[in-house]
């Protein structure tokens, strides 16, 4: 039973919305674990700030010198050497820093991303029903790439930034008159106060900009992933006129957007130029009375520059730090998702050898309004095989994902070798069971790959061996690139068959104690279908093998054969004992039997 449900954006995260300072506190612990370069870093930054401000103050020392007229050059040679040496030593410390700090930002943004990647693939099936894998995608790499910008921002703009404010302000208020250090403390106030409030503002539109540009990006990737599906119908205008239609949605928001950022940037510039207006005037009147040396206004004029050019790239940088932590925000949202099904701390391995499955009086739903099994009561002893058919619709492959325990059963119990299947590491579960799907999805890189990804491990003769198993070895040798052959995206170069052909060799080489057969034939004609299934006998001796079937004839050696309809055992026996009842099985065997005749007709 395939579940159906709305796709839908990835929301805002679940536990509600994040602030700032609890976003911060997230990603801290990742940049701590390196505190040793993190506090090295911190020293080179307060190093290169002092050296930078003193810049400014030797070379006042060197226009007065000059101004006075002094006779003796070593004092001025003095200077210029101490000149170059601070100017030199800011960048050093700058790059020093750098260098230091770049495997902390790295680091941290891999841990993190793996942390995030590890977690999506332990959420449940549900979550990644319910999701449209581009908007998902979308949200993990602009969260990624913003941990990097933030770190950088916080560490290599923010924090120098406000050291040589501090260091600024601290000799202006030491050694002028304290309107310098008014003007400057109110300037800052008024930038910043102005900065912080419009750029909240603007902080929701471009989270309607994100989550636009997100909408936008799914509706396409889920086109283009459905291509053949959109050619069947001809449908490009119409896929085309729903992404414009979401473009014109995100276009409307991002001119907003733009909008708001000049009127910011006009605020910014005029407070600053207020400032500076201000400051040199101050200067200028205390030259001219005598107060001030022409040293001291170059060296007011220097500590602007270098106060106010960074001050106003700090407006940018805030602006980038709140979308940096938006981003980062919805990703870390994610990390919050619940597990669904989880492994209990009690959990322990499957031991190892035959394995017994056994469903105990099962009833699940994938939603409350629909219940899809009822009572399912059936043991697939060691080796033994065990086949379910019936109807579309009837529940046959949620069998399938609740043993894999995909979803948890809401009644009864699933065992294996008679441990509920709960009490179980999910690890051990899996490996010890191997599937060959109804709708095969294979990875865009080649033949050889996909067959080994049963068994990563497993060496070439061994993907060879199982290739052969799966009767797909003399296909692969016929194509010019061979097991090196790419089979595209989701396996869209290969036929059905051709697919299927490696999902068995892929199971097979695996080499599980149970094997599940969902529709392991589906895609196959009557020929393929016979070779095939004759191994796929081959391949059942020995071990616990549950087969999920629609065409009989696949099933007819099974041990047991369970007739599922609407979520319920209506029917059980052997292929025999069911004709013998003439019930529900006996009708779809004489169903399928005639429209089998009918084909052949057709083609004689």
């Amino acid at each position: 039973m395939r579940r159906i449900s709305t796709s839908k954006a990835l929301p805002a995260p679940a536990t509600g919305e994040r602030r700032d300072w609890q976003t911060i506190r997230t990603l801290f612990p990742y940049i701590w674990a390196f505190k040793g370069r993190v506090l090295f870093a911190l020293a080179c930054l307060v190093t290169a700030k002092l050296t930078n401000v003193g810049v400014p103050l030797v070379f006042k020392q060197i226009i007065d010198a000059l101004t006075v007229g002094q006779a003796l050059l070593a004092v001025p040679l003095a200077l210029l050497a101490a000149y170059g040496a601070l100017r030199f030593s800011t960048m050093l410390f700058t790059e020093l820093r750098e260098i230091v700090f770049a495997k902390v930002t790295q680091r941290a943004v891999r841990n993190i991303a793996l942390q995030v990647f590890r977690h999506l693939h332990a959420l449940s099936l549900r979550f990644h029903l319910e999701r449209q894998t581009g908007g998902l995608t979308r949200d993990i790499e602009r969260g990624t790439r913003s941990i990097g910008s933030l770190i950088s921002y916080t560490i290599y703009s923010i924090l120098p930034t406000l050291v040589e404010i501090g260091l600024v302000l601290g000799i202006l208020a030491v050694q002028y008159e304290a309107s310098f250090a008014l003007i400057t403390v109110t300037t800052l106030v008024l930038y910043i106060t102005f900065t912080i409030l419009v750029t909240n503002w603007r902080t929701q539109l471009r989270r309607t900009v994100n989550e636009l540009d997100s909408a936008a990006n799914t509706r396409a990737i889920d086109s283009l992933i459905n291509y053949e599906t959109v050619k069947y119908f001809n449908n490009e205008d119409f896929e085309a006129r729903r992404y414009d239609k979401q473009l014109t949605k995100w276009e409307a928001a991002q001119v907003k957007s733009q909008m708001s950022l000049s009127l910011l940037n006009i605020g910014q510039s005029a407070i600053i130029a207020a400032g500076v207006t201000l400051i040199m005037w101050r200067a200028a009147a205390g030259v001219a009375s005598g107060a001030m040396t022409v040293g001291d206004i170059v060296l007011v004029n220097a500590f602007m520059i270098q106060l106010y050019i960074p001050l106003n790239f700090l407006g940018v940088l805030y602006r980038e730090i709140r979308q940096s932590l938006t981003d980062i925000e919805r990703m870390f949202g994610l990390m919050q998702e619940h597990r669904e099904v989880a492994d209990t701390p009690d959990a322990r391995p499957l031991p190892p050898g035959p394995a017994e499955v056994r469903f105990e009086h099962v009833g699940f739903s994938y939603e409350p309004r629909r219940q899809i099994l009822f009572d399912v009561d059936f043991v697939v002893a060691p080796g033994k095989t065990v086949a379910v058919v019936g109807h579309s619709g009837s529940g046959k492959s949620t069998l399938a994902r609740l043993l894999f325990r995909f979803y948890d059963v809401q009644s009864g119990v699933v065992k294996v070798s008679g441990t509920d299947i709960r009490r179980l590491t999910q690890a051990s579960l899996r490996a010890a069971i191997g599937i060959v799907p109804q709708d095969t999805v294979l990875f865009n890189d080649t033949i050889y790959y996909n067959i080994r990804y049963g068994r990563p491990e497993a060496t070439r003769e061994e993907v060879i061996a199982a290739a052969k198993a799966a009767h797909i070895h003399d296909f692969v040798e016929s194509t010019p690139d061979k097991y090196e052959t790419l089979v595209g995206e989701r396996g869209l170069k290969l036929s059905g068959g051709e697919k299927q052909r490696v999902a068995i060799a892929r199971a097979v080489l695996k080499n599980p104690p149970i094997m599940v057969f969902d529709e392991a034939t589906s895609a196959l004609d009557s020929k393929s279908e016979k070779a095939i299934q004759a191994e796929l006998d081959r391949i059942a001796v020995g071990r616990t093998t549950l087969v999920i079937a629609h065409r009989l004839s696949t099933v007819m050696n099974a041990d047991e054969i369970l007739v599922l309809d609407q979520g319920r055992i209506v029917e059980r026996g052997t292929h025999r004992e069911l004709l013998e009842r003439g019930g529900a099985y006996a009708q779809m065997w004489a169903l399928q039997q005639q429209e089998e005749a009918e084909q052949e007709s057709e083609l004689a």
